[in-house]
């Protein structure tokens, strides 16, 4: 599904026409895949062993870009009645416009018309307060995923 084309904010309006899809050819998994290593292998030093897993063959694959390319990425993996979203990176030129938000917005849409109960989520320590604004609540202590960086599972009802 993609949603219309919209404006990013922070830019005083100037900002390029940005649209949000499902990643279903190979061409759009393959730019989702540039924004991953870009943002967790190249700017957050996490090793290509662990961003790559058997589940990037089976999960949604989403896709936001504009005309210059890909800008931000995320996925979302069937867990019975939960939606685990993860993967969720924006690129640098993109940060602060409010496209993380879009991104998860529609996700979170998404989810609940495929019929997911629940969404959930392994959020890096430092971006815990953006998923609270999106009505996540934080569970559990803080752990290492395996990439060196303290993450905390988060959970909202889509109801």
């Amino acid at each position: 599904m993609v949603r219309p084309f919209c404006r990013a904010s922070g830019n005083g309006g100037d900002s390029p026409l940005i649209r949000i899809l499902r990643a279903e050819t190979e061409a759009a998994r393959a730019a989702c895949f540039a924004v991953r290593r870009a943002v967790f292998i190249e700017e957050q030093c996490i090793d290509e062993a662990e961003e790559w897993d058997a589940d990037d063959a089976t999960c949604l694959h989403y896709l936001a870009e504009d005309e210059a390319g890909p800008l931000g990425t995320a996925r979302l993996i069937a867990r019975g009645t939960e939606a685990k979203i993860g993967r969720v990176a924006v690129m640098a030129r993109a940060r602060g416009t409010g496209l993380g938000r879009r991104i998860m917005d529609h996700l979170l849409i998404d989810a609940r018309a495929e019929g997911f109960s629940t969404a959930m989520l392994e959020s890096q320590v430092s971006v815990i307060g953006f998923y609270e604004g999106l009505g996540f609540v934080a569970e559990g202590s803080d752990y290492d995923d395996g990439s060196g960086i303290l993450h905390r599972v988060m959970r909202r009802p889509l109801g």
